[in-house]
């Protein structure tokens, strides 16, 4: 049988698909699975079983339904058998509705919006955990007839990276703790002000053991980190230096990642790696937690208008981003030390 699975948006909703989908070609050997998704998520499938295919679609030559429909002629040929839309927006549901109208049998996730309303309302609001997005893709699975038992620790199973992807650039792990920062995120509500970040790592660089690596991408992100780690000996910059297999690989030898609710919170947490997470327009009720994260490590200010957005994305109304400012360097590094265990 084969199996389509449509998912593209942002990274970091795409890494959480993985525990599902390798636990779903574990448990179902004789599925033929192929992933369409956007063209630069392929590494995080890159260690999938021999049953996962990954096939890279640049949404941009295939827009409107002309394009939705020249896609579809495409995959027609592959002749699945069925086809579940892990999306649930209009691309997608063009897609699995065209698949359906020739016969192929198609389930959607539930995204849940109704609840995640209650969540971020202002008034009346309903601070509960809410289903997590792991769950809400497995239930797509279970609708199509294949309940799924998520197991899954690591995208490397039970070993590391190879080191050879990046100790040109980083040296080879040693008997210091390697520790990741990811400080950015795509959304101001959920990035900390450049103030903490920047005491963060100051914080973070007086402990002689420690080795810190700063993640992130882009001009503006980039220069912030050259910035920031030339002041510390201990503190190296990884931005436009190493590809995603190479982030990868390397997010397997940290002992923690301290991340925003972005997408290196997902890919270090498919490492295995714990991270340190920093909320704060959004909340770890919405569902979209790391794999395998501890609530504990969850770092938040309680307000009564937390969480006001599923994606960070809302102006802040009270003007001042509290949720973010509140939230002390100090605080981190205490974490920090809890899980490193120093």
């Amino acid at each position: 049988m084969r199996l389509l699975i449509i998912r593209f948006s942002a990274l970091g909703d795409i890494a959480m698909t993985v525990p599902i989908i390798d636990s779903l070609a574990k448990q179902y050997p004789h599925l033929e699975i192929t992933v369409l998704s956007k063209p630069f998520a392929a590494p995080i499938f890159s260690q999938m079983p021999a049953n996962v295919k990954f096939q890279g679609a640049d949404i941009k030559q295939y827009s409107g339904f002309t394009g939705l429909l020249r896609l579809f002629c495409k995959l027609r040929k592959e002749k699945y058998d069925a086809v579940a839309d892990l999306h649930d927006v209009l691309r997608s549901k063009v897609l699995r509705g065209l698949f359906f109208l020739f016969g192929k049998k198609t389930a959607h996730i539930d995204k849940g919006r109704k609840e995640k309303k209650t969540l971020i309302r202002a008034k009346h609001k309903i601070l509960r955990p809410l289903t997590s997005s792991f769950n809400r893709y497995a239930d797509v699975f279970q609708q199509l007839g294949f309940p799924v038992e998520i197991k899954f620790n690591s995208i490397y199973k039970e070993k590391k990276g190879d080191t050879t992807l990046f100790q040109d650039i980083t040296g080879v792990p040693d008997n210091k703790h390697w520790i990741g920062i990811a400080p950015f995120a795509a959304h101001k509500g959920k990035i900390l002000p450049d103030e903490t970040i920047a005491t963060l790592i100051h914080e973070a660089s007086l402990h002689d053991d420690w080795k810190i690596f700063l993640f992130g991408g882009g001009k503006a992100e980039t220069e912030k980190l050259e910035a920031w780690a030339g002041k510390h000996l201990n503190v190296q910059s990884l931005a436009g230096k190493l590809n995603m297999n190479q982030e990868l690989s390397l997010m397997s030898y940290l002992e923690a990642m301290i991340s925003m609710d972005s997408a290196n919170m997902h890919l270090a947490s498919l490492t295995g790696t714990p991270v340190i997470s920093i909320w704060g327009a959004t909340h770890p009720y919405a569902g979209f937690m790391g794999w395998k994260q501890s609530i504990q490590n969850a770092i938040q200010v309680d307000l009564p208008c937390r969480p006001c957005s599923i994606f960070g994305n809302k102006p802040c109304w009270r003007g001042d981003y509290a949720c973010l400012t509140g939230i002390r360097p100090e605080s981190i590094i205490q974490h920090l030390e809890k899980v490193i265990k120093v």
